[in-house]
């Protein structure tokens, strides 16, 4: 479908359980496969990105199977991933988890791995973690197929010596959680030093719980150092359960507020691990009602939003979402710390100033930040995706504001949430 138009949508209410979360999905599938035992995770997830990571390790020759229950089991190896026949080519389009993550652990691995994505993929920085590895590499090394610093990838693994390395915290926290990911299949003691703050540092905090739940424990000094001592891989938990994704699960509890709600989403609770849990905050700041339960988070609408100015370094993805509740909200709504916007499927910043002045807000656009002003009345438009999920989910929420909205390439949505539309008439009684 080229495009998808949403009628004009005056209510939203029920309940909701999103799929399963992407980020912890692309971090427990390959800590399956590397550690020693069976591991059956519950809940995956069937998006285009944790699809790719599943297709990359089937590849390596990883034993992946569905079982009667829907569930997927996975026999790890107990050691470094290793390349069949010695050499291997792995797609991984536009996954930026995917691709960050795998070009870290498969450095611990054996063999070669040549690593390459769709032509956005190749425009996303990688160069920083490539250097950060090399302290760590013994006799691994990474070459450049095309630009240096940026994808495709070869990979000519001979395992991780460990020691001593730093990276920049201020571009990606997927570049730390590589590197932490590996420092269990190290073969020496090992330490990553974090320079400047940590973007995003929550999806830091997420590795590191998986990694427990894998029985692999690192040491941090607050978010400036990650230590391991005596490495001695992964050992599967037996069944790992993966929480629903709670950035899906922004646009509908954003909907609520707007719409009135309420909505309860299950699956997600006070003591999510998932730092966009707590999005329902920045809600309530807005003025509405949130009720949150230990697996739960029912939003009502209180019929009056008011602008804020928010910092959601720590809960980037759901910066947009945000930004869309901004334009039902009374007076200017600034968001702040989303410089990492621009290194994601898109640069989102400058996406979001575009398709947001279609539909009439006033909006200003710095490096790092996003300011938007509601118009008087939403203006119907036809809005570009660019390839972006979030785009997609986002900018659906347009229709509670009396109008119809036009979504071009709206199966963009299979990278995270294939259901997403469904889901969303659902709710809206469409």
């Amino acid at each position: 479908m080229e495009k998808l138009v949403l009628p004009p949508i005056s209510r939203f209410t029920g309940t909701l359980r999103p799929p399963g979360s992407k980020s912890i999905a692309n971090r427990a599938l390959p800590l399956a496969a590397v550690a020693r035992g069976t591991t059956v995770l519950e809940n995956l997830p069937d998006g285009e990105d944790v699809t790719l990571m599943r297709q990359a390790l089937a590849k390596i020759g990883i034993p992946i199977a569905s079982t009667s229950s829907g569930d997927v089991k996975v026999e790890g190896q107990g050691e470094g991933l290793k390349a069949p026949n010695g050499d291997v080519s792995l797609f991984l389009g536009n996954s930026g988890t995917a691709t960050r993550i795998l070009t870290a652990l498969l450095c611990a691995g054996d063999g070669i791995f040549r690593i390459d994505g769709i032509p956005r993929m190749r425009e996303r920085p990688i160069g920083d973690l490539v250097d950060a590895l090399k302290p760590l590499s013994g006799n691994t090394r990474i070459e450049y197929g095309d630009k240096d610093g940026f994808p495709p990838l070869t990979i000519h693994a001979r395992g991780l010596a460990g020691g001593l390395t730093r990276i920049r915290g201020d571009l990606s926290s997927q570049f730390t959680t590589g590197l932490i990911l590996t420092l269990p299949l190290c073969r020496g003691d090992s330490e990553v030093g974090v320079e400047g703050k940590l973007v995003s540092a929550p999806y830091v905090d997420l590795t590191l719980k998986v990694m427990r739940d894998f029985n692999a424990t690192v040491e941090r000094e607050a978010f400036k150092r990650f230590r391991i001592q005596n490495p001695s891989g992964y050992q599967s938990p037996g069944t790992f359960v993966i929480e629903p994704d709670a950035s899906s699960a922004s646009y509908f509890l954003a909907a609520a507020a707007i719409a009135g709600g309420p909505i309860t989403v299950s699956g997600i609770g006070r003591d999510s691990a998932q730092g966009e849990a707590g999005f329902a905050r920045m809600l309530e700041l807005m003025g509405a009602k949130v009720e949150y339960g230990s697996d739960r988070i029912t939003v009502h609408g209180s019929g009056a939003l008011r602008g804020i100015d928010a910092d959601m370094d720590l809960m980037s993805d759901t910066g947009m979402t945000l930004a869309m509740t901004a334009l039902f909200a009374q007076g200017k709504t600034t968001i702040r710390n989303v410089g990492n916007w621009r290194l994601k499927e898109t640069d989102r910043l400058k996406a979001m100033a575009t398709e947001l002045r279609k539909v009439g807000a006033m909006v200003e656009e710095g490096p790092d930040w996003i300011s938007i002003e509601p118009p008087q009345k939403l203006f119907p438009a036809e809005i570009d995706t660019y390839e972006d999920h979030r785009m997609a989910m986002c900018f659906s929420l347009v229709s509670l504001g009396g109008i119809p909205i036009t979504i071009r390439d709206p199966g963009c949505v299979r990278k995270t949430y294939p259901g997403y539309f469904d889901d969303f008439r659902k709710l809206a009684g469409a």
